[in-house]
């Protein structure tokens, strides 16, 4: 009898670019619209939370330079883990009122900052892959 199976196995890098792709370029999004707008409203929130206002520009390096390590493969691992912080201390400082909240749908409040961390984790644990300027060798990629 005949193998009929398909392995998918092939296709896991393409899977690791995907991952990569979406999701820098939708954090990207909320780094450009810092950068243009500036951070005037996480100043006022880092302050509020005791913490020196100069914190506050570690959303650059949460929301800009991460987002394009990881879009193009570089460092991967470690910027994909900044990422994870970078979600961490918004959800703390921004969202701790809705995390036992629903919408109006009847998901979570939070399931856009939830999906980015747990984006985020995934791709810390699996590396940015073969389609990458790091490669797949690379010890942080």
């Amino acid at each position: 009898m005949e193998n009929t199976n398909v392995s998918l196995h092939h296709y896991e890098d393409l899977g690791k670019l995907v991952l990569r792709v979406i999701l820098a370029v939708l954090i990207l999004f909320h780094g450009v619209s810092k950068l243009m707008g500036g951070i005037g409203f996480i100043v006022g929130m880092v302050e509020k939370a005791g913490l020196p206002a100069v914190f506050a520009y570690g959303v650059y390096v949460g929301e800009v330079i991460a987002p394009l390590l990881i879009l193009f493969g570089v460092f991967t691992r470690a910027a994909a883990l900044v990422l994870v912080i970078n979600m961490i201390v918004a959800l703390l400082l921004v969202h701790t009122s809705q995390f036992f909240m629903v919408n109006q749908q009847g998901g979570w409040q939070l399931e856009l900052q939830g999906m980015y961390l747990g984006g985020a984790l995934a791709l810390a644990l699996l590396g940015a892959g073969r389609y990458s300027v790091g490669g797949a060798a690379g010890r942080w990629n």
